[in-house]
């Protein structure tokens, strides 16, 4: 039992987004990061911390694979809420042996040969940009995908050794766009053409009508595999 885990959740259990994120910003103040995606969700987050603490720490993961619009959103994003948003990079050794020994593609060929390539391009960076926090923020919601079904608005992270916070954790996705529309938050193109998760381009693709919002993420393998690492539990 995780007794300070659970007393965050009990405390914080009717908070909105906006509280939650404010008490984390004081509680871990200068030992807390946001890890963004640039997805709807993390928007939403990146509009909030805006204007509750601007000078903490944002990051993105540059996995090398992702599309011209994540990047176009970046430079937007940055300059409307003049944040600095840092950019992590996989360890271009551990790349180039990757795909000199697997392929170029080879997240096709294997759930072990994707999560090698998710570890190498996302996981590992995501690491180092964590170095010196004790507490990340990321976007994730309960009704995301069945691998998330679980979570909480704070967790323990067994991987990355630290408190994990999930303030859009019990948002529906019509909250989420209604707060985009309202408060006028760029967002990326993609989702205006059937991509409601966004990842490396070679793993990403647009969604049928009734499809799971996440059946465009790896859409290859089962869907109780369809996670990169970033945000799996011991």
């Amino acid at each position: 039992m995780d007794l300070e885990i659970e007393n965050y959740n009990a405390r914080l259990k009717d908070a909105s987004p906006q509280e939650i994120l404010g008490f984390f910003a004081k509680e871990f103040k200068g030992r807390i990061a946001f890890a963004t995606s640039l997805g709807a969700e993390d928007q939403v987050i990146t509009e909030m911390i805006a204007g509750i603490d601007p000078d903490m720490k944002i990051f993105t993961l540059d996995t090398g694979r992702l599309f011209q619009e994540t990047y176009d959103l970046l430079d937007i994003t940055r300059k409307k809420y003049g944040l600095a948003i840092e950019v992590s990079f996989p360890d271009a050794v551990d790349v180039e042996e990757m795909v000199n020994k697997h392929g170029i593609n080879l997240f096709y060929e294997s759930v072990e040969n994707r999560k090698l390539c998710c570890f190498i391009r996302k996981t590992e960076p995501l690491s180092r940009a964590l170095q010196g926090t004790d507490a990340w923020i990321c976007g994730l919601r309960r009704d995301q995908s069945v691998t998330r079904q679980q979570i909480s608005i704070v967790e323990r992270d067994n991987i990355q050794n630290k408190i994990k916070i999930n303030p859009l954790a019990d948002w529906g996705l019509e909250q989420v766009w209604g707060y985009i529309r309202e408060k006028k938050i760029p967002y990326n193109t993609l989702h205006d053409k059937g991509f409601p998760s966004i990842g490396c381009l070679p793993c990403t693709r647009a969604i049928l009508p009734g499809e799971d919002i996440r059946a465009g993420r790896w859409w290859w393998e089962s869907s109780e595999n369809r996670e990169c690492g970033l945000h799996q539990k011991l």
